[in-house]
Order: structure tokens, then C-alpha cells, then sequence
């Protein structure tokens, strides 16, 4: 299988989720990952759940190898973690300003050991400005960028859905690395690439600010789904399913085929998208007690049939359970220490090929041995 990053040493000192996942991303690549560890109790989502080895832990630290060192205190361990940024291309941490130089490993230390060292600087705010020495965590970041409020139903509001604002900023923070790899093979020299949780979801939400700055328009929970007509129905079994309707009017003329209702597009809610956008509601409460008297597999079916642009709303349980997953091979799993590891492979393919090896995410110290020649 192709490796692109075969022969790239990385040392991922990141925590929690934001420097895990962009070292993830290089390892699923195949570069050869080291996540260095405080000893005893390490990256603190290990103990999330319990053993070290909480679920928030393995989903960010597959493939890759973890050794113990306390480069704050012993002088011992950070001669080990020197020679190591020596032989290394990449370093990630994602501690807040001010904590990499009491750990000592700043940029400025370790670039001198290693000029060719690309070293990744991850943030809550920036390292300087004036948030940059707030707590930012997930929910905090998509909030600042102005995300959060794209999300919240204003009537009941709640938190909602997964660590976006972690996850995209490990992505953003790799694809910073990638690009400096690429610079570091015609000028043989490093660089040091930072970004922040708030500079990260800001970019994952320009369409937001894009409609702000070229009309004027400050979006709302409401306005994308308005305007690319997407709905939402329970159906007769309490299954959701959902509908993604932006166009062409072919879909609205299968769509009225499918529910039974063929003189639909004549009704005033119906007759045109600037109609269907501005009497959104109108359109839902026409449409779903229809969506409300049959089953979901029912109207999987008769969608499918009409290509009506659709989709049962599934769990994490069906989606792997069903066609589609396992056409793909979604699902990929290594054995470890603790048995087989379960988990979703990387979504790239490679002239075809999708990577289907994949490696437990280490316990503490597992390649304290193999790495540093100690015993774990």
C-alpha cells in the first residue's frame, strides 16, 4: 500500500485532541509517529475512561508509538528527547503559550538542534493577542469563530455533535505540515507552522463570513438549511430521514412523485426556490405528517427509486452494519495488546488502493525499549 510518508519521524508530544489527531493524520500516511509521554499518566485523555486506554484516547493515537520522558525535571530525559529531534522531521505540541518553554521544547531550542526540523505550534487563541492566555477547548473555540451559534437551536439551546473545532484544527495543522515538508525539499531548512483553535474554525466557517463581508448578511442557524433546502422528517417507525433538495427542479418534481402529491409544485410554498426558501416552515409542516405515515425503509426505497437526493439519518451502528460501509471497507481493525482494535481507515486512496493496515494505538511506554533502549 502507498506510504507517501515513509522514512518522516515525527515526535507527537500533543494531548488531548488537537496535536493527537494532526500526528494521526501523518502517521495514517505512514510516517513513523512518536508520541512522547509524561510517565505514570500521560496524555491526560488516556484516563478519560479508565486503564489508560479510554475510547477519546484511541481515536487519535492509532498507528503510532509511545515512549515516557519528563523533559520539565530530568536532565536525563531531555538528552534522550534531543537525540531524538535530531534523527526527527516534525514536532507537534498543542500546549498553551508559555508551557513549551517550561517543558523545554520551544521552537527556538529545537530548531538549533535540528535546523531542518518542522515544528507545529498549536493554540487555543495565538500565542500572542489578547486571548492568548484563555482555557480553549472545543465548544470555547467554536463559539469565539462564530460557529457555535450556526448550530444552536435558539428556542433549546445545547451544545451539539462531535469535537469539530479539535478535529479540524488537527486537520488545518497537518495540512501545515505537509505543505512545509514539501518547501523543506528545495530549501533544506524547517519551519515552524502554528495555528490556533479560533484562527482554524474561522476558515471552516468562511461561508459564514463570506456572506458577511460580500452582502452584508449575518447568517443564522437557520439560513444554510433555508437556503439549500434541506430538511429533516421522522417517519412512521421514529427513523429520521433526511432530504438535501438545492437543485435542479428535477428533484422537487420526483420528490412530489414519491410522497403522492403531484399538483405539489403548484401550491404557493412550492412553485419556486426563492418560495421554497422564504416559506420553509410551510414546506416542512406539508411534508411531514406525509413523511410521518410510513416507515423509514419505505421511504428509502421509494426515494432511492426517484433519485431524490436522500438519506436515512443512521448511527454509528447502522452505518457500519450497511451496504455502503462495507462496499468500502470503511471499518478496519489491527490486534494489539488489548485484542483487536476496531476503527475507520483513513478516507484517501492511492492510484485506487485505500490503506486497510492499521496499528493499536500504544500503550504507555510501549516503545520505551525499542526507542530510547529502557524498559517501559
Amino acid at each position: 500500500m502507498a506510504k507517501p510518508l515513509n522514512g518522516i519521524r515525527v515526535l507527537d508530544m500533543g494531548t488531548f485532541i488537537t496535536g493527537p489527531a494532526c500526528g494521526m493524520l501523518l502517521a495514517d500516511l505512514g510516517g513513523e509517529v512518536i508520541k512522547v509521554e509524561m510517565p505514570e499518566t500521560g496524555d491526560p485523555f488516556r484516563a478519560f475512561k479508565g486503564d489508560l486506554y479510554s475510547p477519546h484516547y484511541q481515536t487519535y493515537n492509532r498507528n503510532k508509538k509511545s515512549i515516557t520522558l519528563n523533559t520539565k525535571t530530568s536532565e536525563d530525559d531531555r538528552k534522550a528527547l534531543d537525540e531524538l529531534v535530531e534523527t526527527a522531521d516534525v514536532f507537534i505540541q498543542n500546549f498553551r503559550p508559555g508551557v513549551a518553554e517550561r517543558l523545554h521544547v520551544d521552537a527556538a531550542r529545537l530548531q538549533v538542534i535540528n535546523p531542518r526540523l518542522v515544528y507545529v505550534d498549536i493554540s487555543g487563541f495565538g500565542n500572542d493577542g489578547p486571548w492568548k492566555d484563555r482555557p480553549a477547548f472545543d465548544t470555547v473555540s467554536q463559539a469565539a469563530s462564530g460557529f457555535l451559534r450556526l448550530l444552536v437551536n435558539p428556542g433549546n439551546p445545547r451544545v451539539v455533535g462531535p469535537a469539530i473545532g479539535d478535529a479540524v484544527t488537527g486537520f488545518y495543522a497537518a495540512y501545515g505540515v505537509l505543505a512545509a515538508l514539501y518547501e523543506r525539499e528545495k530549501t533544506g531548512k524547517g519551519r515552524r507552522v502554528e495555528t490556533s483553535m479560533f484562527e482554524a474554525m474561522a476558515h471552516f466557517n468562511l461561508d459564514d463570513f463570506t456572506h458577511y463581508l460580500s452582502a452584508d448578511e449575518v447568517m443564522g442557524p437557520w439560513s444554510r438549511p433555508h437556503v439549500s433546502q434541506s430538511y429533516v422528517f421522522e417517519c412512521a417507525d421514529g427513523g429520521w430521514i433526511a432530504l438535501h433538495m438545492s437543485s435542479p427542479p428535477k428533484f422537487w418534481e420526483n420528490l412530489a412523485e414519491a410522497v403522492g402529491q403531484p399538483d405539489m409544485l403548484a401550491r404557493p410554498e412550492f412553485e419556486s426556490r426563492p418560495a421554497r426558501i422564504a416559506n420553509y416552515e410551510n414546506v416542512v409542516k406539508f411534508l411531514a405528517p406525509i413523511f410521518a405515515g410510513q416507515p423509514r425503509a419505505y421511504w428509502e426505497e421509494r426515494l432511492t427509486s426517484l433519485e431524490v437526493p436522500h438519506s436515512a439519518v443512521y448511527s454509528s451502528k447502522e452505518v457500519l452494519e450497511g451496504d455502503l460501509a462495507k462496499h468500502h471497507q470503511l471499518e478496519v481493525s489491527g490486534e494489539g495488546q488489548r485484542g483487536t482494535f476496531r476503527t475507520i481507515r483513513n478516507p484517501i486512496r492511492f492510484d485506487g488502493e485505500a490503506e486497510s493496515d492499521v496499528t493499536p494505538p500504544p500503550e504507555l511506554g510501549q516503545h520505551n525499549e525499542e526507542i530510547l533502549g529502557r524498559k517501559p
